[in-house]
């Protein structure tokens, strides 16, 4: 754990990455947004909080819009340096503004944007997946802890040391054993890192993916029509959590997808796509750059579709290919493509 005193720590650390980790300290979410509003996308789901087994739906799809938002102004913001607008500046405006009870992101979300109902789609297809193969489950709404990942990530151990207890703290008073987290980072943080943090190994935690793995079998799954789609490693998933056979099972098991790879540059040796633990708010630049020759690997393989499993691969994925002019090409989450295979 670090020995640096806080106001040491604010000095050695990029701005971007301190403003994420005020929200998290502050707002318990990445975008320091308030909570009541992040668990909209299941209003309608009737999804109980009393239960051993959660759903575990983490910042990156409940506030995509925001993320895209925020991730898009630094962008902006760094071309703009040689006007002598720096993103130091305006992220220390933005900690301001948030004093004020202003939200720069979604703020500037608003006027770029307008609201879209398919962000958390991934989130309600995952439900309808695990629901569908025999799964019972619960979530808890506004009630549900950030997983504090990215203090870890960005060196600040003792605020994610505390972060840590008080999340566990929460899962344990409201009787969890089981989680099954569809974000990577989540998944990581709540499966190794807390529990090495805090000595305690007595929830487990499973992605998405290996849930539905294990009972593919009793799936009779067929895509809507004949299609070539690539699958792209998300760091943390194949790294971290070794999870890489797993989303080819699922996709082979799919009735007329053709899973189509590039030679080499996958499993534990795929690109990353430049996303991930605050990296785009300290190189905004070289994060697209990142995005968009991770975009024209997967391109060049002749797929269609570009599954993924992290909302920040897929923000990511995005750029590359808006960058690239290739617009006929998607990028969607493992949970969208199973929920549009399933037969009715």
């Amino acid at each position: 754990m670090s020995n640096l005193h806080p106001k040491d720590n604010k000095r050695l650390i990029p701005p971007g990455l301190n403003y994420l980790a005020d929200n998290i300290s502050s707002k318990h979410n990445l975008l320091g947004a308030d909570r009541t509003t992040k668990a909209k996308w299941a209003k309608d789901l009737h999804l109980t909080k009393e239960t051993e087994t959660i759903f575990f739906a983490g910042c990156g799809y409940q506030y995509a819009s925001e993320l895209e938002s925020l991730t898009a102004l630094i962008r902006r913001i760094d071309r703009a340096e040689i006007a002598g607008i720096s993103t130091e500046r305006a992220i220390n405006l933005a900690n301001f503004q948030k004093k004020l009870g202003i939200d720069a992101a979604s703020l500037y979300r608003r006027v770029i944007t307008r609201d879209n109902d398919t962000d958390a789609q991934p989130l309600r297809d995952a439900v309808k997946v695990l629901d569908r193969i025999g799964i019972e489950f619960g979530y808890l709404g506004k009630d549900e802890p950030c997983c504090g990942g990215p203090l870890y990530y960005f060196g600040l151990h003792n605020k994610f040391e505390k972060h840590a207890r008080e999340a566990y703290s929460q899962l344990k008073d409201k009787g969890v054993k089981r989680i099954i987290s569809i974000v990577p980072s989540c998944t990581n943080t709540l499966r190794n890192t807390i529990p090495t943090c805090l000595g305690r190994h007595d929830i487990e935690v499973k992605h998405f993916t290996e849930v539905v793995a294990e009972r593919i079998s009793s799936l009779n799954l067929r895509f809507p029509r004949k299609i070539k789609v690539t699958y792209h490693d998300p760091c943390q998933l194949i790294r971290y959590l070794g999870v890489g056979e797993e989303p080819r099972q699922i996709l082979r098991a799919i009735k007329d997808i053709e899973l189509v790879e590039p030679t080499w540059t996958k499993r534990d040796y795929a690109t990353c796509c430049g996303g991930g633990a605050g990296f785009e708010a300290v190189f905004p630049e070289l994060s697209q750059i990142l995005a968009i020759n991770r975009a024209k690997e997967l391109v060049e393989t002749g797929a269609q579709i570009i599954v993924t499993q992290c909302p920040g691969c897929v923000m990511q994925l995005k750029t590359g290919l808006k960058e690239l002019g290739a617009i006929t090409v998607e990028v969607l989450d493992m949970a969208q493509i199973l929920a549009m295979s399933l037969k009715d």
